[in-house]
């Protein structure tokens, strides 16, 4: 009895085995699926991917039915450096950011037959944005089939096709600047001026002493935040990647109403907030005195720069279809000149008053300014 008992649990065992390591199947349909699988280090495996379970992954894998004689062409979003394999062979690397559109048929090689093959995508540094692969429409090949390239990849536009939703808060955006310019015409003028910008330290007394939490700043820094959000939206579509942002709030992507309106919350939050974070600096480092000049020249700086933001989005809007790596050079110029412009006004400021020569004052310039400014650059700008 204790024999079949012992035989009974050694082939449970081993069938519980077997099933725990044996490999997934490829998808039923000769398609791209949104079953992805990750790798198991510990167990040396693919393991089918779970968004709300596993940790996103720098590779993922996919089982893809693929046929020599028939196309099967997949399009996706890839930052510079994304790599897609194929049975563990590298058959194509973004060179820059963009749209693809990739024939996964013709980058099998000479003498392959039909059946599954292991697709895999890759990026050394962010995890790719799985919701951006899908089945694309074939690509109709040409006659003189030696001519054909040995890679059909083919740049699309940046950006989404809600053109029409990008066109409607431009729209908006203009009418809420021309409402609070009739609305507060000296206060507006004090702020989008170039000599009140770059003038004389007696015209930056003049607007250094005036209170900061006022309905005109809080209607700019709304403006300025919808701003914002919409060019992160249109043209910096990997801010979604960030692990801990898509973590605590997981927006679709198709959502761009919402992810435009998430956005500018964000960003109004981290321009008010920023003031509570200038205190606790400013009384770690002892500089409590410096805390509100220096909170109203980084207003007054990062409003003045936010009015450029609607043209680069007018710029999108127009040349994106033709030209979508000049718009993102052009973006990315304008929101860098932006940041780095806002902490050399601020530093400039700052050394009116106390000189920036004193090693006390310049770490704490560092903690406040530089740091952050090197986050953001990071995330926005070199992102891609």
């Amino acid at each position: 009895m204790r024999c079949l008992l012992g035989l009974l649990l050694a082939l449970t065992c081993a069938t519980g085995l077997a099933a725990e390591y044996r490999p997934l199947p490829p998808a039923a349909k000769g398609g791209l699926s949104s079953d992805w699988l990750i790798h198991d280090a510990a167990r040396n495996r693919l393991v089918l991917y779970l968004p709300d379970y596993h940790s996103p992954a720098l590779a993922y894998y996919q089982w893809v039915s693929v046929r020599p004689s028939r196309p099967f062409s997949i399009s996706f979003a890839a930052p510079k450096g994304l790599s897609v394999f194929l049975d563990n062979r590298l058959v194509f690397s973004a060179a820059s950011s963009a749209s693809y559109t990739l024939d996964v048929a013709r980058l099998l090689p000479a003498g392959a037959g039909p059946g599954p093959h292991l697709l895999c995508v890759w990026h050394p540094e962010t995890p790719p944005n799985l919701s951006t692969f899908t089945n694309a429409l074939p690509t109709v090949r040409t006659a003189n089939k030696s001519a054909a390239p040995a890679v059909a990849v083919q740049p699309l536009p940046r950006g989404h096709q809600g053109q029409n939703v990008f066109l409607c808060f431009l729209l908006l955006i203009g009418l809420l600047y021309g409402s609070i310019r009739s609305a507060y015409q000296p206060g507006f003028a004090r702020i989008y001026h170039f000599e009140g910008l770059w003038g004389k330290p007696t015209n930056d007394q003049d607007f250094l002493t005036k209170p900061t939490v006022t309905w005109l700043n809080l209607l700019l820094v709304m403006v300025f935040s919808l701003s914002f959000a919409l060019l992160l939206v249109a043209i910096h579509t990997n801010i979604q990647s960030i692990i801990i942002l898509r973590r605590l709030f997981d927006v679709p992507e198709s959502a761009i109403v919402v992810r435009v309106l998430f956005y500018a919350i964000l960003i109004a939050s981290f321009v008010l907030g920023k003031y509570l974070f200038l205190e606790v600096m400013g009384y770690i480092f002892d500089v409590t005195q410096l805390v509100m000049v220096q909170y109203r020249e980084f207003m007054r700086t990062i409003l003045f720069m936010g009015l450029f933001l609607p043209g680069v989005m007018l710029l999108y809007l127009g040349l994106n279809q033709t030209l979508p790596e000049t718009v993102l050079w052009v973006s990315n110029g304008v929101v860098s000149l932006m940041l780095i412009g806002t902490v050399i006004r601020i530093g400039r400021t700052l050394h009116r008053r106390a000189s920036l020569l004193n090693l006390h004052l310049f770490s704490y310039l560092c903690a406040t300014e530089v740091i952050p400014l090197i986050i953001l650059l990071k995330l926005i700008v070199f992102t891609y």
